[in-house]
């Protein structure tokens, strides 16, 4: 059980409703509700709507999680901004082709969202949901 993070980078937001400490917080200052959803930073203490508050959003933070994951997994959030396993790894839809010539150049790719947002990296195990734990966030 966790209590330390090196914070690179702090922001701070209006909370648009409860957040709770060290949960995930989307980038309209809500906390995560979506699983697999993108998310601003890691939220240091709780808020109610209106309040500011501070969101880790570089370098280490505390996080609560949502179920058991190993050192180094990636990780999503879940529907309540903690931190769980990412459900997997990318692969071709059904019926998809994979293209194998050089003269596509990445041409074939296009913007758009993956369906869920690695946000960190485990630097510490949780056992089960309710543990707080240190990850390293990603940008």
């Amino acid at each position: 059980m966790s209590r330390q993070n090196i914070t690179l980078l702090t922001l701070t937001v209006i909370a648009a409703g409860v957040v709770g400490a060290h949960r995930a917080v989307g980038y309209g200052g809500a906390q995560a509700s979506a699983q697999g959803q993108k998310v601003m930073g890691v939220s240091q203490c709780p808020a109610v709507a209106g309040e500011a508050v501070g969101l880790v959003s570089s370098g280490t933070a505390v996080v609560e999680s949502g179920a058991a994951f190993d050192v180094g997994q990636s990780l999503i959030v879940d529907s309540q901004g903690r931190a769980i396993p990412s459900i997997g790894a990318l692969a071709l839809a059904a019926g998809a082709v994979a293209v194998t010539s050089s003269a596509a150049n990445g041409a074939i790719l296009h913007g758009g969202e993956m369906p869920e947002y690695v946000f960190a990296d485990a630097l510490q195990a949780a056992s089960k949901a309710g543990e707080f734990v240190e990850i390293l966030l990603r940008r």
